[in-house]
């Protein structure tokens, strides 16, 4: 099998980096070229440093971009979709990792985004880019959405209770992020420097969030709230999303929910220990890979449930997901070369 030419646009950035590192060693691709403005001759090694000996290849503009057949966009957020067409001549197949069209419609893209969306044709054309909801449709798709990391983790947590309609739905739900510092971007922030970031525990979005409309569109829950708090963590997602479940559900239906919902998926795991201490999902063990850890804990005095998922947010929660999409699209193995565990201890 010859192999596909794959190209980024905007791979200077943390989910341009880990793209990068997955595709070089990825055994159907070849990485044809990747674009950043400002690094525009520029070793790619020179800002992932991590890929020192491993490419040649040098940051292009995009002006010298070439034909491929896929072609992923690491834009920032509103980039990619004032240029859509000029990418879709490109390339047969693209994925688009920002948030431009992981949103079917435009009404709810204003809501959360607060403006009008400049290519609303083509949000019905895109495919939302997490397998675990979307695998058959990605297998016919040539046009795929990223994932936001916090609704990855909220969508994973909370969707084998709605696949077995085991939820309350009379209660609201309400998903407790925490999250790494690497979700924030390469750009230099004041919340990232140093003396402010470190050993800190912030609360930066209680409300509003706009990853919940993608847990409102995939898993049609509407009355559901994510809430983000940063720790002192470079990357990791881990949402606890505390729910109600219909009288009488038990352990034992929670168990055949989950393993209903995740047995034959290859990348989430379910962690539900009696003992030790990595019996519930931990993100620190996760860094590098494709996985998700989800886990569960019932109060049957009460009937509410903490729903566990964590992740990396740079992998399952943006370029993990995105290559396991291009596997699911391109008819490879889904796995291939997203086989890495994670490192322990880290």
């Amino acid at each position: 099998m010859s192999r596909l030419k794959v190209s980024i646009v905007g791979g200077s950035g943390y989910t341009g980096g880990e793209l990068l590192r997955l595709l070089l060693f990825h055994p159907h691709v070849e990485v044809a070229q990747a674009t950043s403005e400002s690094k525009a001759g520029e070793y790619l090694y020179q800002h992932h440093p991590n890929l020192r000996k491993r490419t040649q290849l040098q940051f292009v503009s995009q002006q010298a971009l070439q034909p491929c057949d896929v072609l992923f966009l690491c834009l920032p957020h509103g980039e990619s979709q004032k240029k859509i067409e000029h990418y879709l001549k490109l390339a047969p197949r693209i994925i688009d990792l920002s948030a431009d069209f992981r949103l079917r419609d435009p009404a709810l893209y204003r809501r959360w985004y607060g403006h009008e969306h400049s290519a609303p044709g083509y949000l019905g054309r895109f495919v939302y880019g997490l397998p675990e909801l979307q695998r058959e449709a990605m297998r016919t798709a040539t046009c795929i959405s990223g994932v936001g990391c916090n609704a990855t983790a909220s969508n994973l947590a909370l969707l084998p209770l709605v696949r077995a309609g085991l939820l309350d739905t009379g209660r609201p739900i309400v998903v407790d992020i925490k999250t790494g510092s690497s979700e924030g971007g390469a750009t230099v922030n004041p919340g990232s420097h140093h003396p402010e970031k470190s050993h800190s525990v912030r609360t930066y979005a209680p409300t509003g969030h706009r990853h919940t409309a993608e847990v409102i569109q995939e898993l049609g829950l509407n009355d559901v709230h994510l809430s983000m708090t940063a720790v002192d963590l470079v990357r990791g997602v881990l949402a606890a999303a505390h729910v109600f479940v219909r009288p009488g559900v038990t352990d034992k239906d929670l168990w055949k929910a989950y393993r209903a919902a995740y047995s034959q998926e290859p990348f989430v795991r379910i962690v539900k220990d009696r003992a030790g201490l990595h019996r519930v999902p931990d993100p620190k063990i996760l860094a590098g890979s494709n996985y998700a850890d989800v886990g569960f804990e019932l109060d049957p005095e009460s009937g509410r449930v903490v729903a566990l998922a964590a992740i990396d947010n740079l992998m399952k929660g943006a370029s993990g997901s995105a290559v396991q999409a291009m596997n699911i699209m391109c008819g490879f193995d889904e796995t291939a070369g997203l086989e890495f565990p994670g490192l322990h201890p880290i």
